[in-house]
């Protein structure tokens, strides 16, 4: 993600010609016009592909067909603290005008800055392998039976599926080449593909919107199962409030920003506190898009799979069981949403190891050769013949795990005057951070527990 980026004459003089405007609406957001709002909107879309992604899938399959409605709860509250730590990300950038990497190399120590680029890329590489390996399965569930039917084994299919998962991401990455409002546009459209996919198949299940409600507002785990529904939800913690996204959000509002510094304030206003505005509004759509999503998964999977003497644990088996039950167009829409949020996502990763890489380190590193060096733990894990679920479902776990070292640093950093300066947080927006930070690390060690034990 290059921070300096080239502001192209039409969109400069069209900002600069929205600046011009002096009359502008009162209310909660001041200077607020509906037109100039959806030039802001881009940046929270692209990171909310990390909630939707394949990780998220089987995550949510495996938590709907085993416990049913019982774990919405941990969506719920995971999406809120999606809202506040994305808008904090965001914040970091418009305000600093750097990345979070680049943000902790400046502040922190060089030893610190080691160890945090060393957990960022150990977040980054399990994200990468559960979204590659998404786009694979996806592909393999659209096209894989009329290989198999011709001879082909599954290992081969599965390969076969990455190579091309591998060239569509190529191919979606060079829209930036375009302009990074031609890449942000292509995530949403694949955002709205996933969204629309999953509302066919929650309007086909039928669920009992009670039963939903109660459980998503009423923390619960299965007391029968105490160790697996927790490890679960601790899965879908961290494919939810994933930390890769974290560091992308503050170099996606990069662009923007750099357009908007150039210009003058606007009615008493700075424009970099209007654009705050905006992109509040931007993060709270999008993630709450994401929650629906997500939820949708969890429905779907409990009222398609809850029943069955021996749940679903594995995207297969998921797709395969939706044919008989719903018919053969829902096992497709389920494979096609699964190929956008693989493709999607994947995309998204590199994006974000990208950014980790410049920033904590302070070199120039090319997107394509970050995708070709990220393409070979999937393609190992295809070649050998891993479970590609079971691998999706540690990453997550993995990512759980490796998240506070994303948070930590992004709230000690937006905590201090000497960095954000009167953007610093409120008291309450400190407070709930550090909750959130809270809860995440609970989590973590009641779970080590759990695994020590061999529970």
């Amino acid at each position: 993600m290059d921070q300096s980026g080239d502001v192209s004459s039409s969109t400069t003089a069209k900002a600069a010609a929205t600046s011009t405007v002096v009359a502008v609406p009162r209310g909660f957001f001041p200077g607020f016009r509906r037109n100039e709002m959806w030039t802001y909107f881009g940046p929270a879309f692209v990171a909310s592909v990390a909630y939707i992604d394949p990780g998220n899938f089987a995550a949510n399959i495996e938590g709907g067909s085993r416990f049913g409605y019982r774990l919405l709860w941990v969506l719920l509250w995971s999406n809120a603290m999606a809202i506040l730590i994305q808008y904090l990300s965001a914040k970091l950038g418009i305000v600093t005008g750097l990345t979070l990497p680049q943000n902790c190399r400046k502040h922190f120590s060089r030893p610190m800055t080691i160890f945090l680029w060393v957990a960022a890329e150990v977040s980054a590489i399990a994200t990468d392998l559960a979204e590659f390996l998404g786009a694979a399965l996806g592909l393999y569930l659209l096209f894989g039976p009329a290989l198999l039917a011709h001879g082909w084994s599954r290992t081969e299919t599965l390969f076969a599926a990455a190579l091309v998962s591998a060239v569509a991401v190529f191919l979606i990455l060079a829209l930036d080449l375009a302009g990074y409002q031609w890449l942000e546009r292509g995530i949403m459209a694949f955002v709205g593909v996933i969204g629309i996919c999953y509302g066919f198949e929650v309007f086909l299940v039928h669920p009992d919107w009670k039963q939903a409600a109660f459980h998503a507002l009423v923390p619960t785990l299965d007391p029968k199962n105490f160790h697996s529904s927790l490890y679960v939800a601790v899965a879908m913690l961290g494919a939810t409030v994933m930390p890769h996204v974290v560091y992308l959000h503050s170099a996606l509002v990069q662009p923007r920003r750099e357009e908007i510094v150039k210009l003058p304030r606007v009615d008493g206003q700075s424009r970099r506190r209007k654009y705050l505005q905006f992109e509040l509004i931007d993060v709270f759509v999008a993630m709450n898009g994401a929650w629906l999503v997500n939820s949708a998964m969890i429905v779907m999977s409990a009222v398609a799979f809850g029943h069955l003497k021996d749940p679903v644990t594995t995207i297969e088996d998921a797709h395969r069981t939706l044919g008989p039950l719903l018919g053969p167009f829902a096992a497709t829409v389920f494979a096609i949403a699964l190929l956008c949020s693989g493709l999607s996502s994947s995309t998204v990763g590199v994006m974000a190891g990208q950014v980790i890489i410049e920033g904590f380190l302070d070199i120039k590193f090319s997107i394509f050769l970050r995708r070709l060096i990220t393409i070979i733990p999937a393609i190992v894990v295809i070649a050998i013949g891993l479970d590609p679920l079971k691998i999706l479902i540690l990453s997550q776990v993995v990512l759980c795990f490796t998240l506070p070292f994303a948070l930590i640093p992004l709230l000690v950093l937006t905590n201090r005057s000497s960095v954000m300066r009167s953007f610093v947080s409120a008291r309450r927006t400190r407070i709930a951070g550090w909750c959130a930070v809270g809860i995440i690390l609970t989590l973590n060690v009641v779970l080590l527990g759990q695994i020590a034990m061999g529970q």
